[in-house]
């Protein structure tokens, strides 16, 4: 059930049959506690259309994500708050003091996890080195470290 919007339900309404999962991997329970628990690669930067995947993954099996941080030049679009299946993510958003390539989940009683963000038009090969780097132990760096790391290189349209 989604959060109430205002506006009763059409028949009109396009629901898409089936959500693209999220291009996610995050960071065995057991791994130490390190400044990135895992990566995100979204397909575009449409938050409203990319975040409901994302909350929906770690809903199953972290906890209910209650709200989100990111940095407000990452996302065109910066809503207060952000219908998810369920319930209603509250957002938060920074102009500054928050690393470019990074959004952090809040679980209620649970805690917090930051994850890199990959961006939409990053190259596979590169993209793929940083779906994996916040998992090496070797690797234990902030998102930018690791993006710069991996040079994130970008080609437009290969998302």
């Amino acid at each position: 059930m989604d959060a109430p919007t205002g506006q009763h339900a059409s028949s009109d309404r396009i629901h898409p049959a089936s959500p693209r999962p999220a291009r996610l991997t995050r960071c065995p329970p057991a791994f130490p506690p390190a400044p990135v628990s895992g990566a995100r690669w979204p397909r575009s930067d449409d938050l409203p259309a990319e975040l409901p995947a994302l909350i929906r993954a770690f809903d199953r099996s972290w906890g209910r994500v209650t709200r989100m941080a990111a940095p407000r030049s990452a996302w065109p679009q910066a809503p207060c708050e952000l219908p998810v299946a369920g319930h209603t993510v509250r957002t938060a958003w920074f102009a500054s003091g928050f690393a470019p390539h990074a959004i952090r989940l809040f679980a209620c009683g649970v805690g917090r996890r930051d994850l890199l963000i990959v961006p939409p038009g990053t190259e596979r090969t590169t993209a793929e080195r940083l779906m994996t780097a916040p998992a090496d132990p070797a690797l234990r760096l902030t998102a930018c470290a690791l993006r710069r790391n991996a040079g994130g290189s970008r080609a437009a349209g290969d998302a």
